[in-house]
């Protein structure tokens, strides 16, 4: 099973040009059973190289094998016209559910500005067995917020934990009122917006209390002598001044047994962030 997580940063690239082909190609090339993009657009042509375009329905389109879970979690209007960013998720698998988790935005008077923030969750179907993907962007200016989130994702993470130990099918009750099962065992991946070095990285893979199952950093756990790769600051972008890690994959402790590889592809300059590669046996 193969997972890629990436910010597309609209697929604005080094030049400033907007080319969606460009990432979708790099994303064929990949092959990915499921596929997590943050930084989606429609319709906001203030962005660089004008993201007019409903780069949601293109992604979807081009991918027409795939199930679409599209998230955006700015929803603005012009004109009576939906401007939105945000995420999307891509998967060649069953998904039987979906819940779109709108994130805390705290009222920060030293970061007034900025935008709401979520994550989709999907409960997926592969061959090996059911499990959850999650996908999310994180605040960047504002720690207040970003720290509020990560409470967050870890609340919803026990959540989802304690609903599957105590879940128990009940025949006389049919959807909505009867989801199915939501498994503990998941994937977390996207744009976390904190380095490996920060209190907040720190914050989200701390141990969970009770019956939550711990959550690993997928590289830490490939590669434990070696420093996270960078999946910023490689090609020239005007953000981030240096190469660095603020991307990630988190998986519950019972996938660890079938990590294969994760590793960041890092010669594409089709955003100013880098896909993540995860591949699980």
């Amino acid at each position: 099973m193969r997972v890629v997580s990436w910010n597309i940063r609209w697929g604005c690239g080094k030049d400033g040009r907007i080319r969606i082909h460009a990432i979708i190609d790099v994303l064929r090339k990949l092959n990915a059973d499921v596929i997590c993009l943050q930084e989606v657009a429609a319709n906001h042509p203030e962005l660089a190289g004008n993201a007019s375009a409903n780069q949601f329905h293109q992604l979807a389109g081009a991918f027409g094998g795939y199930h679409a879970v599209l998230a955006p979690t700015s929803e603005l209007y012009k004109n009576n016209l939906p401007r939105l960013f945000g995420n999307l998720l891509l998967s060649k698998f069953r998904i039987s559910q979906v819940h779109r988790h709108l994130l805390p935005w705290p009222p920060d008077p030293d970061h007034p500005a900025g935008m709401p923030r979520g994550m989709i969750e999907t409960v997926i179907d592969p061959p090996a067995g059911k499990l959850r993907v999650l996908t999310t962007h994180l605040e960047y200016y504002s720690p207040v917020q970003r720290l509020a989130q990560i409470a967050q994702i870890r609340y919803l993470h026990w959540e989802a934990c304690e609903r599957a130990r105590i879940f128990q099918p009940d025949p006389r009750l049919d959807a909505p009122f009867q989801l199915g099962l939501r498994p503990a065992t998941a994937i977390y991946c996207g744009d976390f917006n904190c380095t490996p070095d920060s209190s907040d990285y720190q914050a989200l893979i701390a141990p969970q209390q009770g019956t939550a199952l711990a959550l690993v950093d997928a590289w830490c756990a490939a590669h434990p002598q070696r420093a996270h790769a960078p999946t910023a600051g490689l090609h020239g972008f005007d953000w981030p001044d240096q190469a660095g890690c603020y991307d990630y994959f988190l998986l519950t402790d019972d996938l660890l047994a079938r990590l294969a590889s994760v590793e960041v592809l890092a010669d594409t300059a089709a955003s100013d962030h880098q896909p993540i590669v995860l591949d699980l046996a």
